[in-house]
């Protein structure tokens, strides 16, 4: 049984942190239960709510500084038997009651010696009596080893004023009110049990001057008996003057000194030399002389520049324009900060707010309505401009702002309103101007760039080199447009306020109205000069949009050109050089078209059904002209069709024209810029570039640079400067900013439609996508592990470039054994089992049975081109009918007829083929087999993008059955997380235009092993 009359031995312990540990124990050491002891001892205490909110420690409980001293220092009745204080607590006990009882009474003020130190703490004021008891306590206290006092008391106050209620109010008002309380004097480490309370001491005041007595008044804790305050007033010229006053220099600020009642703020006197005693409230009299000596010291110690030097003890009284300046940017603050009020002009928290900016007002520039062949303008073109500098609300001239630096004042007084520069800002300027100039001026792309980003998102003039000029570049230019350049702004801006063009007569087709939106669009980017980007999905009709492009384009040169030969014979009647010249100048350009190889055919079909007019040069062949032949077979032609590879190996042919227009279809062939494939597609010079593409970005931004790089070159920078601004930020550590940024920049140069947007208004039938899930059989799931296992023996190994291939070629390698083992193993005879040895086999067999049987058609999409000749094997085995395979070591010629066999209707029901098998690379793109209603994707791609692509061949435009995608998926393998990861991560691409991806290789170990294990419940039996 529990005796709780016992007599209890209670001991007190302060902690390193502060933190007071509070323990006890019975007669003879008898432990006492930790619930006993907050009953006995805190019962009666209710700050802490009767020991309730105190945590316990070790058969002890833990009091904050301020609870202890509050409940040390009280006298706790004894409830529940005899309590027995050690002598440590015992003296804690005095000290508590003495610093509870100043606590209570106000015997303390804010530290004086603290402050100085860049801390806040208190000082004890005791009364004589109390003061010598205390330091009769801090003598014993030290005595036995407790020599902490001064500390505890200070936490205590910290604590106190942290808790809420009146202390805590009234000290936040004295905060609120007095600016100095949120200043140190210097920027030192606070002390841990001191950081909380510390005050603010990221700005320094310079107030080495104060005296203690100075300091108390400045923060409010000591109040000032006299009845009014002085206030210290800048006056500006010429305003506000008296005009009893003889000054000899109007053109000087004036410095007033104004008393002002406290209990009347209405009540203001300047104190000047013609100020007599009678015009001053009686009550004042008595404190004048005293209060104008006291304050007139501080003044002079606090801003030693208003001392005058004829009269050291006087005020001065007239400023400078510098001085003036100082005393409003710098002076005043000080004053402020000592507690002194200070009466600024109406006008100068405005003017110290606002930031002087550097503008260029565009005075002529680019227009253009899309509809007429106006002259040619391009990124280069130089715009005709005006400086300008706003500051405080003025814009000044150029004129006017040199004369303002060339005076180096700080404040002039101009139409009506003062304005300040800093110097620091006027040199800003100065080389921002300097490096314009080095670069000739302002060019479109800097004005277009500057304008689309705006200050906030701009780099300013684009320098760099020494200190001055990366000075430089930190300002921020900042444009005004004139009324023509704001238009095209918007119209590069807003499609909808393009101009729409009628296409030409010669077309052989009716246009959606989006797809005449985006004729009249690359219209009107070729009236500026600008290249862009066509990025409509697939089977959006890219390619008719291009060639009413080029029908309107050629008509309106032919016509141009027929004037032009008009003149040319009259400049020969005349003989007049200089029209000739012209004339011939004018001779059109053909245009260039580069496309893949496997969709020649279809551009040619599309070009012969759309244009028939047009003539078309295909250069293609191992007969192909070269050199004099083949700028002999251009001349004629209004359209040169070629491919990817022949742009590379024709580099000197091609080059060797300046075409009128250079186009590229599936322009994501040049997506690498370091492949001479890409590199010689870039060099090729054209008045303009467009790119057709349904991915801008497969995977990297970079892509995205090299097909600007082709439509624009320099728009978006050199490839470092892009990997630098774009590239890092965005890819690495999703910089929304430098995303917005990017979207920005690429907008008014790329035109995105996709097929889901209403605007659209397609009409095609639904497309239905379901997955076809599959599992391993036994041969393939050992198969499968074994390549799993290599991988990750070896994988912690390698770095770099080793370990992407290693990863890559294992990813390979397991889709192949997804999809069959022997293309693993690389088994060439096939034999009646074979299509047992894989589910998926087996499942798209049975699918493709029952879709002929109902008269489908359908495509099968294999990244594989082994994979492609095996399922052509056996579907034709097991089907009995024809199977087509389309790869890219098909010719072209033979690649026709495979297309024109599947699409041809009329054709008999021996010669057409239902089944058409395509490699991924070589029939993903631009083709149209819209015969199809069924799309097989045998293996899955690591990118939606390239997935829809092929998709997309009978998803378009002519489609007129519901098109059914399914996308087989191998369960408990990689294709399975893929897939997942497929559903979740459209991120990067279609934050700037529209798909996207993410790399496997750039996984850890740990989830490279979640990807590729195999979960063996899904395997076959």
């Amino acid at each position: 049984m529990i005796d709780i009359l016992q007599t209890l031995f209670v001991h007190v312990e302060r902690k390193e942190d502060g933190v007071f540990w509070v323990r006890g124990h019975g007669e003879e050491q008898s432990e006492v239960h930790s619930h006993l002891l907050k009953i006995r001892l805190f019962t009666w205490h209710a700050p802490s709510h009767y020991g309730t909110t105190l945590v316990e420690q070790e058969d002890g409980w833990l009091l904050s500084p301020y609870m202890a001293l509050h409940y040390l220092g009280s006298d706790s009745p004894a409830i529940h038997g005899t309590i027995v204080w050690s002598p440590e607590a015992a003296l804690l006990r005095r000290l508590a009651a003495l610093f509870k009882q100043a606590m209570e009474r106000g015997w303390y003020m804010p530290s004086y010696e603290a402050w100085r130190q860049g801390a806040w703490g208190w000082k004890l004021l005791l009364p004589a009596e109390e003061r010598q008891v205390y330091m009769h306590l801090c003598q014993e206290a030290s005595e036995l080893g407790l020599d902490y006092a001064e500390t505890w008391f200070q936490q205590a106050m910290q604590e106190l004023l942290g808790r809420g209620g009146e202390p805590e109010q009234a000290w936040e008002q004295l905060r609120k009110e007095y600016g100095i309380l949120r200043l140190t004097l210097t920027k030192q480490e606070q002390p841990p049990s001191n950081r909380e309370a510390a005050i603010d001491s990221s700005e320094n005041a310079d107030l080495e001057w104060m005296s203690e007595e100075d300091w108390l008044l400045a923060i409010g804790w000591k109040q000032d008996s006299s009845p009014f305050r002085l206030c210290l007033q800048l006056v500006e010229p010429m305003a506000g003057q008296d005009p009893d006053l003889d000054l000899e220099d109007e053109d000087n600020w004036r410095l007033k000194v104004i008393a002002q009642d406290k209990q009347d703020p209405g009540l203001l006197r300047e104190l000047g030399p013609r100020l007599k005693p009678s015009m001053l409230p009686a009550h004042w009299l008595d404190h004048l002389a005293g209060k104008l000596e006291k304050d007139m010291e501080a003044w002079l110690r606090i801003v030693p520049m208003l001392r005058d030097e004829r009269r050291p003890d006087r005020l001065l009284t007239e400023l400078t324009d510098d001085q003036a300046w100082q005393f409003m940017e710098e002076s005043s603050l000080k004053l402020l900060q000592a507690g002194f009020s200070i009466w600024l002009p109406s006008w100068w928290e405005e003017l110290s707010r606002s930031k002087p900016k550097l503008k260029a007002q565009v005075k002529s520039g680019p227009t253009g309505g899309g509809s007429g062949e106006n002259s040619l303008v391009g990124l280069g073109q130089l715009i005709d401009f005006d400086w300008k500098v706003a500051v405080g609300g003025i814009d000044l001239t150029e004129a006017e702002f040199m004369q303002m630096a060339a005076e180096k004042k700080r404040l002039m007084f101009i139409r009506g309103r003062w304005v300040q520069l800093d110097p620091a800002f006027l040199e800003q300027v100065r080389l921002t101007m300097k490096q314009v100039e080095k670069r000739r001026g302002l060019s479109f792309r800097d004005v277009l760039e500057l304008h689309l980003l705006g200050p906030d998102d701009g780099n300013g003039a684009n320098t760099s080199g020494e200190e001055g000029e990366r000075e430089a570049e930190r300002l921020q230019i900042h444009i005004e447009l004139n009324r023509h350049l704001q238009k095209l702004m918007l119209q590069l801006q807003q499609m909808q306020r393009i101009p729409i063009v009628k296409p030409s007569s010669a077309l052989q087709a009716e246009l959606r109205s989006y797809q005449q939106d985006g004729f009249s669009w690359l219209l009107f980017m070729r009236s500026l000069g600008l290249g862009c980007c066509l990025a409509d999905d697939m089977g959006l009709g890219k390619t008719v949009q291009f060639i009413s492009y080029l029908l309107h384009t050629r008509e309106a040169l032919q016509r141009k050109n027929k004037g032009a030969r008009k003149v040319k014979e009259e400049a020969e009647d005349a003989s007049s050089h200089s029209a000739v010249t012209s004339a011939r100048d004018s001779e059109a350009a053909p245009a260039l078209l580069i496309c893949p190889t496997s969709v020649l055919g279809n551009w040619q079909k599309e070009l012969a059904r759309f244009a028939p007019s047009l003539n078309v040069y295909l250069h293609y062949g191992p007969q192909r002209a070269k050199q004099e032949a083949f700028k002999t077979q251009v001349a004629s032609a209004d359209l040169v069709l070629t491919s990817y590879p022949l742009a590379q190996m024709d580099e000197e042919e091609l080059s060797g024209i300046q075409w009128d227009v250079i186009g590229i279809d599936e322009a994501q062939n040049i997506k690498n810029a370091y492949t001479k494939q890409s590199t010689a597609v870039r060099r090729l010079q054209g008045n303009h570039c467009i790119a057709l593409t349904g991915t801008p970005i497969e995977n990297r931004l970079n892509e995205l640079w090299s097909i600007f790089d082709f439509i624009n070159p320099g728009y978006l920078g050199t490839q470092r400067q892009f990997n630098y601004q774009y590239v890092n930020p965005v890819e690495k550590t999703r910089d929304e900013d430098k995303i917005l940024q990017l979207q920005k920049l690429v907008r008014p140069f790329l035109l995105r439609r996709e097929k889901k947007d209403p605007a659209i208004q397609l009409d095609l039938p639904e497309k239905n996508e379901m997955k076809a899930y599959v599992a391993l059989t036994p041969e393939q799931g050992a198969l499968y592990e074994n390549v799993v296992q290599s991988l990750m023996e070896k994988v912690d190994n390698l770095t770099g470039m080793e370990k992407k291939g290693l990863i890559l070629s294992t990813l390979t390698k397991l889709k192949q054994i997804c999809n069959h083992p022997a293309l693993l193993l690389k088994e060439q005879a096939i034999d009646g089992g074979t299509k047992e040895r894989s589910l998926k086999m087996l499942r798209l067999l049975e699918m493709i049975d029952e879709l002929r049987t109902e008269g489908d058609n359908c495509l099968i999409f294999t990244q594989f081109v082994e994979m492609g000749h095996m399922l052509q094997r056996i579907l034709e085995q097991e089907r009995g009918e024809r199977v087509q395979f389309l790869h890219g070591g098909i010719p072209k010629v033979k690649r026709d007829e495979m297309v024109a066999r599947f699409q041809d209707a009329t054709l008999s029901a021996e010669g057409r083929c239902g089944i058409f098998i395509l490699s991924l690379k070589a029939g993903g793109t631009g083709l149209n087999l819209v015969a199809a209603n069924h799309v097989f994707h045998f293996d899955r791609w690591w990118n939606p993008a390239v997935e829809n692509q092929a998709t997309d061949r009978a998803f378009r435009i002519g489609q007129t059955k519901d098109v059914q995608v399914h996308k087989f998926v191998a369960l408990g393998t990689l294709e399975e997380r893929i897939d997942e990861m497929i559903e979740r991560k459209q991120g990067l691409s279609d934050q700037i235009v529209g798909a996207g991806e993410n790399w496997v290789t750039e996984m850890s170990t740990s989830e490279l092993k979640d990807l590729f294990a195999l979960r063996k419940e899904w395997m076959g039996k």
